[in-house]
């Protein structure tokens, strides 16, 4: 319904060759938009020749090992870059949505002000110091089941492979 595309996890298989990628092996991300869809690659430390110069961002992991350790996260530019190539794209505003409000919970973001637009949504009103700008952001809760969803793409997204346990209904934590 209001997703037009879905973004996969890393394969753990090196786009370039074909390569399986193991436990504890360097491995480099790309998320590039091709053809209206968000695409995300995956290479091999020893494949890695740069990030093509389409590309909205890139990073540098490492395939979880046992021993586990938390999951790190995309860095902040990259999620920066998607959070302004959202904003042309309607269909994913409530992605978008989550996107900033994890953005403004990380203080990437700030608050300046808000308003409400010609159709009577509210609208936020964000500076990142960063990138010396202000953005617009479409207030768009997603209802329960939505959310999840959204929350499981992000996860995919910028996470890697990991997945968001169920929460714990006796946790106190926000």
């Amino acid at each position: 319904m209001l997703l037009d595309f879905e973004i996969k996890s890393c394969s753990r298989c090196c786009d370039a060759t074909e390569r399986s990628l193991e436990s504890g092996d360097v491995y480099f991300s790309v998320l590039q938009m091709k053809e209206g869809e968000l695409v995300r690659h995956d290479y091999g430390a020893e494949s890695w020749q740069g990030a093509p110069a389409d590309n909205l961002g890139w990073w540098r992991s490492r395939i979880p090992t046992k021993k586990g350790g938390s999951p790190k996260l995309a860095p902040t530019d990259v999620m920066l870059n998607l959070f302004a190539t959202l904003a042309s794209r309607p269909a994913d505003e409530e992605f978008r949505y989550l996107l900033g409000l994890l953005l403004l919970r990380r203080r990437v973001l700030k608050r300046d002000d808000s308003y409400q637009n010609e159709s009577g949504r509210e609208v936020l009103l964000l500076n990142c110091a960063r990138r010396n700008e202000v953005s617009e952001l479409i207030v768009a809760e997603p209802d329960a089941d939505e959310a999840k969803h959204l929350q499981q793409r992000m996860v995919d997204l910028l996470y890697g492979d990991e997945v968001i346990s169920e929460p714990d209904n006796s946790s106190t934590d926000s």
